[in-house]
Order: structure tokens, then C-alpha cells, then sequence
């Protein structure tokens, strides 16, 4: 059994090398962030809550994210392993996992906030069905146009430049405690995030004697660095481009 904990700033591609390894390892991917969507999409009470926070401009509180871990943990359906994503947010939430599970290792993404910036600023949102791009990972068929209803992508209201800098700040204070108790377990492998998904990818494998990634991984990394590319060219126009919807 295989357990992971991947840690990066929003943007570093943790969804991706999740994927990836989850696919070929047979792992259960556990994140925060697609749990709290779905319930959002859902309008669940968890879900509405979400969104109140979101709305204001905060940041969901690090107990309830703890709560929702713990909740998805005590489903044991990872019979192979998983790989956590999101969690934990706090030294105390750290030793709490050390206690529980006997973790094989903690990867962390290290991207520089430049970097952030441009990927996290390529989210987009229809602003007539709710649903979710990102010009990296999702874009729409027909360019600043839903692919569901065909409504205006806009800009999310969290993703904002004052938003993106609280998040910065916010997870630069908490994590830094975490990653120092997690490295005195010997349990860090610190991977340079900027480098193309499968370079990434194979960084992690070595460092954790993990086996060579096969098609699937290879496919979904193949996917990512061509969204990247295109997403890179989206984003430089709609800089010069004053009819992008912000």
C-alpha cells in the first residue's frame, strides 16, 4: 500500500501528477478542492457554505477542511493507497496524519509566484450556467463561449489579483510549519513544478523508487502540456485584448 501527500500552491499541476499516479498505481486521488466543488455543484448545505465563504473573499477555515479529510478517509475504499491533495493545512493537522497513517512521503511542487499568476488567472466561469474552465486544462470549443449553454466565460469571482495574493500569502504562513515537521521525518521530495507535466512526473517516481509511468500517465501528461502550450498563447492575447471579459 502506497500513501501520499501532495503539496503546492494552487496552480503547480497537483492535479495532474495525482492523476497520474493514481492511474497507474491503482491509488485513490483525495482532494479538497474536487470535494468541495462537487458539493457545490450539487448545492449541497456543505456545498452553500463553500460558496458563502468563496463570495466574501475568505478562505475555507482549516477545521472544516479537516473534517471534510477525515470524513473521506474513514471510507477505507483505498485499498491500494491514495494520494491527499489539499490537506493538511496546519502543523497540528500534520502530526494528526503522522498518528493515523504511516505516510510513504510527501511531494512538494515548488513554483515560483510568477508562475501562480499566469496559471491561476487562466480560470474562467459561464456566467449563465456556472460551470468551470481553466484555459490551461479546459478550454471551451469556441473561444470566451460555454461549451454547455454558450454563455460569456468570465473571469471567477475568487480569482481575482487581491484574492490570488491572500491565497499566496496564506499558504506561504501555513505551510512552511508543515513542510519543516515533515522534513524532519525525512519524508519531503521537493520537485520543481515550472518543468513539463512528464518530467515532473518522472522526478517523483525516482525520488520515491516508484515504477515508469505507463500509457495512461503518459497520455494524461501529453494532454496537459498541450493545453499549456495553447493556454499560453490564450492568455498573452487576452492581455493585449480589451474586449476579454475580466
Amino acid at each position: 500500500m502506497r500513501k501520499y501527500v501532495i503539496m503546492g500552491i494552487q496552480g503547480s499541476g497537483k492535479g495532474t501528477q495525482a492523476k497520474m499516479l493514481c492511474e497507474d498505481l491503482d491509488l485513490v486521488h483525495i482532494s479538497v478542492g474536487d470535494i468541495f466543488r462537487w458539493n457545490v455543484a450539487n448545492h449541497t448545505k456543505l456545498g452553500a457554505q463553500v460558496r458563502r465563504i468563496i463570495a466574501s473573499g475568505q478562505l475555507v477555515d482549516d477545521d472544516l477542511v479537516e473534517q471534510v479529510v477525515r470524513e473521506r478517509l474513514d471510507r477505507h475504499d483505498w485499498n491500494y493507497g491514495f494520494v491527499v491533495d489539499g490537506f493538511p493545512r496546519n502543523a497540528a493537522q500534520a502530526e494528526f496524519f503522522l498518528e493515523a497513517f504511516d505516510i510513504d512521503g510527501v511531494i512538494h511542487l515548488e513554483m515560483p509566484d510568477s508562475e501562480v499568476r499566469r496559471r491561476v488567472l487562466a480560470r474562467r466561469l459561464c456566467s449563465q450556467c456556472g460551470l468551470d474552465y481553466n484555459l490551461i486544462a479546459s478550454r471551451p470549443e469556441i473561444e470566451n463561449a460555454c461549451d454547455v449553454c454558450g454563455g460569456e466565460l468570465i473571469s471567477r469571482p475568487d480569482d481575482t489579483e487581491e484574492a490570488l495574493e491572500l491565497r499566496l500569502a496564506d499558504y506561504a504562513e501555513k505551510t512552511r510549519p508543515v513542510l519543516d515537521l515533515f522534513r524532519r521525518k525525512e519524508y519531503v521530495a521537493t520537485i520543481d513544478a515550472t518543468q513539463d507535466p512528464q518530467t515532473v512526473q518522472q522526478a517523483i517516481r525516482q525520488r520515491f523508487s516508484l515504477p515508469p509511468m505507463r500509457e495512461a500517465a503518459r497520455e494524461i501528461a501529453e494532454d496537459a502540456e498541450r493545453a499549456n502550450k495553447v493556454a499560453g498563447e490564450l492568455i498573452d492575447r487576452d492581455r493585449s485584448s480589451p474586449a476579454v471579459a475580466r
